[in-house]
């Protein structure tokens, strides 16, 4: 599904941070599996494979449950460390000091992969001389969130940057959204959210009167079952500058 827009842009937008501005372009479990790999006196044998998979697994458990969810991007290592005992724990492997490395080195390998995308600077700066007020709203703790910021030098493009970490509440709560709002100036029904989180970019954010625009970078379309229906869907954050 692509839907296009041909209205002005609007006096403000909202934008989303991991996975819209920026990301790490390997799938996790091909990360997982690369930093298995690359582990530094890693058990012989061990199967990279196989454990990267469970690791997944483990984590598409650990992140599917809200609680979990928010619990654990407030402090991403002791969540990390957990998913990371889980997946080896399906394997018969309890070692808590190779949960630590292993744990410890996929982030390493992870934050230096990371990157903005390539048109998310040029489209940023196209829209502020458009005149649109932009904000920057994204979960996570504060640590871990400011660190991306400052290390890709955004906040100089935006009039409001809001951190869950920062302010105690986050996405999806109406709170977040509404605060975020008031530092802009407008209203839901004048500012758009772009971001690739159906629930907390779309669904709730429509009920709330945004207009609410799903950041899809691979181009695999809406996940399967769901019903939420963005009022557009862009692969690239320079579809924002086309008529």
């Amino acid at each position: 599904m692509q839907t296009s827009s041909n209205a002005a842009l609007p006096p403000a937008i909202l934008f989303d941070l991991d996975d819209t501005l920026i990301t790490a372009p390997l799938h996790p479990r091909a990360a997982w599996q690369q930093a298995i790999e690359t582990l530094p006196d890693r058990p012989d044998p061990f199967d990279a494979l196989a454990a990267a998979v469970a690791i997944h697994e483990a984590a598409r458990w650990f992140w599917s449950d809200p609680v979990r969810h928010r619990e654990g991007r407030m402090d991403i290592r002791r969540a990390r460390l957990g998913i990371v005992d889980r997946g080896l724990r399906h394997l018969g492997i309890s070692d808590a000091a190779l949960t630590e490395r292993l744990s410890d080195h996929f982030t390493v390998r992870r934050t230096e992969e990371t990157a903005l995308y390539p048109d998310a600077v040029d489209t940023l700066l196209g829209l502020a001389e458009r005149g649109v007020r932009l904000g920057l709203i994204t979960n996570g703790s504060a640590e871990a969130q400011r660190a991306k910021i400052v290390r890709f030098d955004l906040a100089r493009h935006f009039v409001h940057i809001q951190i869950e970490g920062e302010l105690g509440v986050g996405k999806p709560e109406e709170q977040a959204y509404a605060h975020a709002l008031a530092r802009l100036g407008t209203t839901a029904a004048e500012t758009w959210i772009v971001g690739d989180n159906i629930d907390w970019e779309v669904v709730v954010p429509q009920r709330l009167g945004f207009h609410a625009i799903w950041r899809d970078p691979v181009g695999n379309g809406l996940p399967a079952g769901t019903t939420a229906k963005p009022d557009r869907i862009i692969t690239r954050l320079a579809e924002l500058l086309e008529d």
